[in-house]
């Protein structure tokens, strides 16, 4: 055990972490050096926890620049376009392994401990908390890169195991570890400092438990249906699950360069709004701007069948997006409530959420830009968000798209390192209920039910509670032809008049504008069924802290639509995208995973032969984890 206390006391002592570095000052030892009876359970648990907040390396090449982007939470090329930084992927790496590595000490201590009959009163749960946090950390790493190690990071290289059995793992830690833990164990004075997400209350712990389980259980769904609803229902059946705000598996974030500091804070990125969450967001469920915007931007919010400047030389035209080639210039007429919460409108200064970042420029400030060959456009109170890919020669005089000053920006709330980092919040536990209604498991709420309450438990969050009740009636669609209504399930129409202006020679026109053919779900046929409502719900809710589960959604279902990136020039990293098929979606055509780090190559070769051999295909951000959409 030499090794592992070792490498998880460096990395508890480089934490610094809340009381647990004092009590390493007391042993007044080398903590690279400290022996099993010098750290507590606590310690290591706590490590582990306050270590997968990601300090800002770490966060914004895994958080920001790999899942938010996979997840188009975000506008952001790179893997959105096949591509893949093997730096980026070693920070995460060896992050994640730390991370495992300080809950595995904590599991090893408090076994021997409880062996020996030294431990004390509230050991056996924290027993039970490590099995907990590790089957999230186990589900997290495999996620993104495949086959894991159950054993490993214990200091030595590892054996590498396949998802299906990470999976299997990592369910039955959560089965048994739910029963294991004594809920009438009376914690000593000051052992909650050593929890950042629930204090050491052990029925929230359970709670999580049970609401991951559901999790995971659904992850195996497509490909392994019978084991994914025993393992569902069963935990639906606990009647404890995380269904309220207070009940939240949340870290609070704090200012400066640490674990704690915000996983978006980063001044530097963008995050602009993605046109995937855009075109879930406009027309919405009917709630018009009117109602949700101060007086003085309504004079800026147009008609709804207007769909804005068709810009032919200075937007890209060869992607299946459904509103590729235009420039909105003002407001939408109707847009989700959370819409204007989550992301701020250019120009829009007096918003408190209004980020400036970077602080260092004007870029935030700058809202009127100079485009070759047309002249300036001035984004002041509009609404656009665009496709990524290669814009070729029209990207190249267009200077609006991917500048931070022209586009919705995510609020400054989530950016300032003053927020609570969600892992799991309730509206999650709804939605997937609410999918396993509809696949006919045993649930403790029907699908419907389940599916309003969620909604009701993401508007609740954003405070916009009282546009609910309209909310769940709306029959409108938005962009990608889905409407919100639980008994609307009338298909959208192939094709919806839009009226629009010629940038150039300003004469209106009308465009036919399609309801794009997601192919990836039902052959593209459906775009209404109550599978798709859920699905797109629980996207807009997941932002902006579950950028990875709406990832491992889009990979396992094909949903909710995700645009295929501009090709104008072709794309190295997405060779199956071309001018011929660009219009249709494809596995293909997205981020599957994560490439394992060359590091691991070096160091393991035998268990990096072992790992892609258990992934089922090559080492490539295209190949499809075993759970994704086949």
């Amino acid at each position: 055990m030499k090794s592992i206390i070792k490498s998880a006391c460096i990395l508890m002592a480089g934490s610094m972490l809340f009381q647990s570095c004092s009590k390493f000052e007391e042993i007044n030892n080398d903590p690279n050096s400290a022996s099993e009876s010098q750290i507590e359970v606590e310690y290591a648990i706590n490590g582990s926890i306050t270590g997968a907040q990601m300090n800002p390396d770490v966060a914004e090449r895994s958080f920001v620049l790999y899942w938010k982007t996979a997840g188009r939470q975000h506008r952001q090329g790179g893997l959105s376009s096949g591509g893949y930084d093997d730096g980026w992927t070693t920070a995460y790496y060896n992050q994640v392994s730390g991370w495992l590595n300080g809950v595995n000490l904590a599991a090893q201590l408090a076994e021997s401990r409880i062996a020996a009959n030294t431990a004390k009163p509230y050991t056996k749960n924290l027993l039970q908390v490590a099995r907990i946090w590790r089957a999230y950390l186990l589900s997290e790493a495999s996620d993104n890169f495949g086959p894991m190690p159950i054993e490993g990071f214990q200091g030595k290289n590892p054996t590498f195991s396949s998802v299906k059995d990470v999976y299997y793992y990592a369910l039955k830690e959560l089965t048994e570890a739910v029963a294991a833990i004594d809920e009438s164990v009376v914690n000593a004075d000051g052992l909650d400092k050593f929890d950042p997400a629930y204090g050491y209350d052990y029925k929230k712990w359970k709670r999580y438990a049970n609401s991951l389980r559901m999790r995971l259980a659904m992850r195996l769904s497509e490909v392994d249906g019978a084991k994914a609803k025993t393992e569902f229902e069963a935990a639906a059946a606990s009647g404890m699950l995380i269904t309220d705000a207070d009940q939240t598996f949340k870290v609070q974030e704090k200012e400066g360069w640490d674990d704690l500091t915000g996983v978006m804070s980063r001044e530097w990125n963008a995050q602009l709004l993605s046109a995937t969450l855009n075109n879930l967001y406009i027309g919405l469920g009917g709630i018009t701007s009117e109602q949700q915007l101060p007086d003085s931007l309504h004079p800026y919010i147009k008609a709804a069948d207007y769909i804005g400047l068709k810009f032919a030389n200075h937007m890209a035209s060869m992607s299946n997006e459904p509103t590729i080639g235009y420039w909105f210039d003002g407001l939408h007429k109707t847009m989700d409530p959370r819409a204007y919460k989550a992301f701020i409108i250019p120009g829009q200064f007096n918003n408190p959420d209004f980020s400036f970042y970077p602080s260092y420029t004007n870029d935030a400030r700058t809202v009127k830009r100079s485009m070759d060959g047309y002249g300036d456009v001035d984004a002041t109170f509009t609404w656009n968000a665009s496709t990524t890919g290669d814009w070729g020669e029209k990207g190249a005089k267009n200077f609006l798209f991917t500048y931070p000053g022209t586009n919705p920006r995510l609020a400054q709330r989530f950016r300032n390192s003053k927020n609570q980092r969600i892992f799991f919040a309730p509206w999650e536990t709804y939605f997937l209920m609410a999918e396993a209604a509809v696949k006919g498991w045993t649930t403790p709420v029907s699908a419907q039910a389940a599916y309003e309450t969620g909604i009701a438990k993401s508007f609740e969050y954003w405070g916009v509670t009282e546009f609910l009740g309209s909310y769940l009636t709306s029959t409108a669609y938005n962009n990608v032809g889905t409407s919100v209504s639980w008994g609307h399930t009338a298909e959208p129409p192939a094709t919806h008049s839009m009226n629009y202006i010629d940038a150039y020679t300003k004469a209106p026109g009308t465009a036919n504008i399609l309801y794009p053919s997601n192919t990836l779900y039902k052959g593209g046929t459906v775009k209404n069924d109550v599978l798709t409502k859920i699905i797109t719900q629980k996207f807009i809710a997941q932002v902006p802290w579950l950028p990875l589960e709406s990832w491992n959604d889009q990979r396992r279902l094909g949903l909710p639509f995700y645009e295929n990136p501009a090709i104008e020039r072709p794309l190295p990293n997405l060779p199956a995208l071309t001018a011929s098929n660009y219009m249709t979606s494809d596995i293909k055509f997205f981020p599957q995973r994560i490439r394992y780090p060359s590091s691991l190559s070096n160091s393991n070769p035998a268990g990096y032969q072992q790992a892609v051999s258990l992934l089922g295909g090559t080492d490539a951000v295209l190949t499809p984890l075993w759970w994704a959409k086949h």
